[in-house]
């Protein structure tokens, strides 16, 4: 059991950061977002007995971040009827700049992106996301549970998709 809570807590230090980015993408204001959080890191706790070292341990841990913000949104479409939009990631958070028109410039831009991600499908905002996250496509793809080919199409399609509605906005 201790060597249990020592994995899990040694996660938590290396992916807490990673793990609320995703909640960001997923809920739509700031209590929703801890709540979520705390799901997945109860959803990875009791599933790291079932984690038995076949992937990297971070695709595992996004995995189950992603699957339990999908059946988050899944939860919230009941309620509504309808998928609601995201609150925008509170970029400030991440990113400090002295030059203060810099920094509003870059959020706004940064709030019209993920305006354009948010109108996306579930699927495809799973993989763009775990995509500007840095993942690998066959991390991606064990993730999602395609071919690798077939996420670097998606990819492409995604990033094409974004360009021609961000034409003009986003400079």
């Amino acid at each position: 059991m201790i060597q249990k809570e020592k994995l899990f807590q040694e996660i938590i230090v290396d992916n807490q950061e990673r793990i609320f980015r995703i909640c960001c993408y997923y809920s739509k204001d700031a209590e929703e977002r801890k709540d979520l959080f705390q799901e997945m890191l109860i959803n990875i706790w009791s599933s790291l007995k079932n984690f038995k070292g076949e992937s990297a341990l971070g695709t595992w841990i996004y995995r189950v971040s992603v699957n339990t913000a999908l059946n988050f949104v899944k939860k919230e479409l009941r309620y509504n009827q309808h998928f609601e939009k995201l609150d925008i990631i509170q970029s400030d958070k991440y990113l400090k700049y002295e030059d203060d028109s810099y920094n509003k410039e870059f959020e706004e831009k940064l709030n019209i992106l993920l305006s354009q991600i948010n109108q996306l499908s579930v699927i495809d905002k799973v993989i763009i996301s775990l995509h500007l996250e840095g993942l690998s496509g066959k991390e991606i793809a064990e993730v999602v549970g395609v071919t690798e080919p077939n996420i670097r199409v998606k990819i492409h399609r995604i990033k094409s998709q974004l360009k021609e509605e961000l034409k003009g906005i986003i400079i």
